[in-house]
């Protein structure tokens, strides 16, 4: 059995020890084996057997082949592999021709590099981007890469925007990533989100999760038509856009309702509530990250499967409705997620980590919760999953819908900082009901405040 070890010892002799092994295999996985495990090449490498595996009939013996050749260091036959690519099929092989063409970081390679950026696969054209990136101050580089700002590809667009637009479109905050208003702080208002929006600063908030009221399904909830619906959440999360920093999160609890049909000579009608929201979302700058499912015990959701268990008849299968979407999104931004974790220190970075015991999968089994006041709150759990995830301690948390308070008071028992609007009177009073007295420690009273009131502070 041929090892690792062997492998590089063979490679280090120089006298061709490695090719014989390669050309006395017949089993295509032991090939691939011994080029995977020959790393970085010595200069004295007899490299000639890769080429005569560029013929290979199986395409991950050429892929592999390719790889190796990128290693070469400058002596890499630049020709061979432009011959290939004329005529391969396979897209991954082609792919890495063209990275192993970039790796060499020759002038000599952009007039081929040019020609790659027409090839009608995206990837390519990000790979021989990639390549000549290396030369990103090079005039000629400049003039071919930048009209690539209109290609049809929306990956290609995203890499070139990145490189030669985004710096004359970087958003300034006025506070630093990490902070936020002092008003905003533990606040609460009584009010409907967007006319409070009007006085929330550009770039306050850190994370928002909220769950918005379902369409015509609650009596807090009625809408003219569905599509007035929608248009109203886009709204919200347009301005919820505007005041979250940059590269934070969006974290949106829906599912799919029923409206009860009319009559018996009718049919009720099912909106998927999360599948029409999200291109709005996409539309207004939100980046979609993950789905969350919450799946919910069978025995706690209304029984639709009854009528299908008495006739089981095909057509009229309706199964129990056991989850609904916690949708995951990001402030469109061209930093990676480590530029937001080191604008904190470390001591915050340190004491925000997430816990052993945290969930591995995107299905929460979690149970809901029940009010007499308000039908519709967030379990606790639900709330404490998505706050210690996507937040560090002392972030502010913002629900737009805030209903029976359940995010403020998560984020506050988990050292976040919230601010909740809730339009609804009887839920702004229960949730002042629920509210503890300022304790003999030095903890930050929640304000309940009116809209008159808040745009007062907001001054």
């Amino acid at each position: 059995m041929i090892t690792k070890e062997q492998i590089k010892e063979l490679k280090h002799k120089g006298n061709g020890d490695i090719a014989d092994l390669v050309k006395n295999q017949r089993d295509v996985g032991t090939i691939n084996f011994i080029l995977e495990s020959l790393g970085q090449l010595p200069s004295n490498f007899d490299s000639s057997f890769l080429y005569e595996l560029l013929t290979h009939q199986h395409h991950q013996v050429r892929l592999n082949a390719v790889k190796n050749i990128g290693k070469l260091n400058g002596k890499t036959d630049i020709a061979k592999l432009s011959d290939l690519y004329k005529i391969e099929t396979d897209t991954s092989v082609r792919r890495e021709i063209i990275s192993s063409i970039g790796r060499q970081r020759s002038v000599n390679n952009k007039p081929l590099l040019f020609e790659f950026l027409t090839d009608e696969d995206p990837k390519i054209v990000c790979q021989a981007i990639r390549g000549l990136l290396v030369f990103e101050k090079d005039e000629d580089v400049k003039e071919h890469l930048k009209p690539l700002i209109n290609h049809p590809n929306e990956m290609v667009r995203t890499v070139i925007y990145k490189e030669y637009f985004a710096k004359d479109n970087q958003s300034i905050g006025v506070l630093p990533h990490t902070d936020t208003y002092e008003y905003l702080k533990n606040t609460v208002v009584n009010a409907d989100v967007l006319k409070a929006l009007e006085f929330v600063p550009d770039e306050s908030v850190h994370l928002t999760f909220t769950s918005p009221p379902y369409y015509n399904a609650r009596d807090y909830s009625i809408y003219p038509s569905y599509q007035a619906y929608l248009e109203f959440l886009e709204k919200v999360f347009k301005e919820t856009h505007r005041i979250t920093k940059e590269g934070r999160f969006l974290i949106v609890n829906t599912s799919p309702i029923i409206i009860p049909r009319v009559s018996r000579s009718h049919s009720s009608k099912r909106y998927g509530i999360p599948f029409d929201l999200h291109p709005y979302l996409v539309k207004n700058g939100w980046e979609f990250i993950d789905d969350i499912v919450w799946l919910k015990p069978e025995a706690s959701v209304k029984n639709r499967i009854g009528g299908f268990m008495q006739h089981r008849k095909p057509l009229g299968y309706k199964p129990n409705c056991v989850t609904e979407y916690l949708m995951v999104y990001r402030k469109t931004t061209e930093k990676l997620l480590d530029w937001n974790i080191r604008s904190y220190d470390y001591k915050t970075v340190l004491e925000s980590k997430v816990a052993d015991g945290y969930e591995n999968t995107n299905v929460w089994k979690i149970d809901p919760c029940f009010d007499k006041v308000h039908s519709a709150i967030f379990p606790v759990e639900l709330c404490k999953r998505v706050i210690q995830y996507y937040s560090y301690k002392g972030d502010l948390v913002f629900d737009p819908f805030g209903g029976s308070g359940t995010v403020g008071k998560t984020a506050k028992a988990l050292d976040r900082l919230f601010f909740l609007t809730e339009q609804e009177q009887k839920y702004f009073e229960y949730m002042q009901a629920k509210s503890k007295p300022q304790g003999i420690f030095n903890e930050r009273k929640t304000q309940f405040l009116t809209l008159e009131q808040f745009k007062e502070i907001a001054k």
